[in-house]
């Protein structure tokens, strides 16, 4: 009923834009990418798994005209913590982050992690764990985007 009432009175593009935090870049998307280990490694991040969405699913027969590469990154003290608190955390795990190319443009985007924040604001170690993922995140991103 409230997703119902929602749609009704947001556009799907604002509502994606709520759940996303978009960094854009001038820089190309070959130079970001070959840079995201050097700044995972820089704001303390682990590069779990790097995905070449493009290839992937030109691959199974869909070739799309931009290039979007996925990139699965972890802080483990502070996904232990989430995972201790509360197991439905598991379906966000691992951070996500995207670059793709549109407009001319390189976008680097995240999940925005600021409304799951305050479902663990009664745990305040995990609260601030979380609180200064997303504030590295969000470092790095705009690093990436400077490079």
């Amino acid at each position: 009923m409230i997703l119902n009432l929602i749609q009704k009175f947001m556009p799907a593009k604002k509502m994606i834009d709520m759940f996303t935090l978009k960094v854009t870049s001038k820089q190309s998307i070959e130079l970001i990418a070959a840079n995201v280990q050097e700044a995972c490694d820089k704001y303390g991040f682990a590069l779990l798994q790097t995905y070449k969405y493009h290839e992937i699913v030109e691959s199974k027969g869909f070739p799309i005209k931009r290039k979007v590469f996925i990139y699965e990154i972890c802080k483990a003290k502070t996904a232990a913590l989430m995972l201790t608190d509360n197991a439905n955390f598991s379906v966000f795990m691992p951070c996500k982050l995207a670059i793709y190319e549109e407009n001319n443009k390189t976008i680097i985007s995240t999940m925005n992690m600021g409304m799951m924040l305050q479902a663990v604001r009664s745990n305040k170690e995990l609260y601030d764990d979380a609180s200064s993922l997303f504030s590295k995140l969000e470092s790095l991103m705009n690093y990436l985007s400077t490079c």
